[in-house]
């Protein structure tokens, strides 16, 4: 019995069998892997792009993470913050009431909490993008989408030139989610309304012992 996919992909193809083959078309612009991953000038790059989407962006030393998450939980209302399983124990402060998401939370429970903590699994320079993939230190989708501060830290090395290095580095057999900045939307009368789909806030530290090139 043929389906409706077989039939659909038969009658395109009848209706192109009069027209002469297209060659292949050289793809060597997308250039996979021309720039090394996480050196200053792309790390400086990704930090003024993701600001661009009204991002709050910090450079922090490997060992001020627990202290810059101390100065962004320090401004909101509360210190209840979800924390995947994977979060390494020297990223957070003292003081704070981390939740697990064991068993995983409810939509209600995840808006009752001030933050969510993540890393991430790739970022990328030329769009300010910084790309989850559920790993253990981002834990399930929903953990990234239902709280209203993000804080995302991410490492100089995950951060790679453009969107093909990082579909190179990504398994695309996981949940991906991509990130360009605070949860935004213009689509009625043009107004930005932040939150619909996603946290109105996103912290982005970037960790790296090499400061960025000045400008």
């Amino acid at each position: 019995m043929t389906t409706a996919r077989e039939a659909i992909l038969a009658a395109v193809r009848e209706a192109l069998s009069d027209n002469p083959v297209v060659p292949d078309v050289p793809r060597d612009y997308r250039g996979v892997g021309r720039v090394t991953a996480g050196t200053p000038t792309l790390v400086a790059l990704f930090a003024e792009r993701v600001a661009d989407y009204r991002a709050e962006v910090a450079f922090v030393g490997a060992d001020a993470i627990a202290q810059a998450i101390d100065a962004v939980l320090a401004g909101l209302e509360g210190r209840r913050v979800v924390v995947p399983a994977g979060v390494p124990g020297d990223w957070l402060p003292p003081g704070i009431d981390a939740v697990a998401d064991e068993p995983p939370l409810s939509s209600a429970e995840l808006d009752r909490v001030a933050a969510v903590v993540t890393g991430c699994a790739v970022a990328i320079a030329e769009t300010g993008t910084i790309v989850l993939d559920g790993g253990d230190d981002q834990g399930r989708r929903a953990l990234s989408l239902v709280p209203d501060h993000h804080v995302c830290v991410v490492r100089a090395e995950q951060v790679v030139a453009d969107v093909p290095d990082a579909v190179a580095a990504l398994d695309p057999r996981r949940p991906l989610t991509w990130i360009s900045g605070p949860s935004a939307t213009s689509d009625i009368e043009l107004n930005r309304v932040e939150g619909v789909h996603g946290p109105r806030h996103l912290h982005v530290l970037i960790v790296t012992d090499t400061p960025p090139p000045a400008g």
